[in-house]
């Protein structure tokens, strides 16, 4: 798994909402289940440059920020942002982000299934113009 630092690419285009194309985020409430989960898809042959491990410190530092800028000067037109605060209040519970790429439909699937195998809060997959609920 890499280290999460918050890429330009990984940045709505209007507003600047954390926005990762081309991505899944998972919250959990666990950090222990986040990153079993995480090792598994590497496992299961999800390239470990694809995998980040995102803990609640630094999601409320890289990632929250990204919903107060998008807002400026008028609030966001998307639910970008409001995506942004829900992993922020789960962040701040002490939540740990997993952002997993899924380059397609069958990629996500085959994610869910194993974050299905425990508890999670949130899973949205990123996609042109589209967070999608997972």
């Amino acid at each position: 798994m890499k280290h999460f630092t918050l890429e330009p690419n990984m940045r709505a285009s209007i507003g600047g909402a954390f926005y990762p194309t081309g991505y899944s985020m998972v919250m959990f409430p666990s950090a222990e289940d986040a990153d079993r989960i995480g090792h598994r898809l590497i496992e299961k042959g999800v390239s470990g440059d694809e995998v980040y491990l995102i803990s609640a410190e630094t999601l409320l530092e890289e990632i929250s920020p990204t919903a107060r800028d998008s807002d400026n000067p008028l609030p966001s037109a998307g639910t970008d942002a409001a995506t942004v605060r829900a992993y922020t209040k789960l962040a701040r519970d002490g939540h740990t982000g997993l952002l997993v790429r899924t380059k397609d439909e069958a990629a996500a699937s085959r994610m869910m299934e194993l974050v299905r195998t425990v508890p999670y809060s949130i899973a949205q997959r990123y996609r042109t113009l589209v967070i999608e609920d997972l």
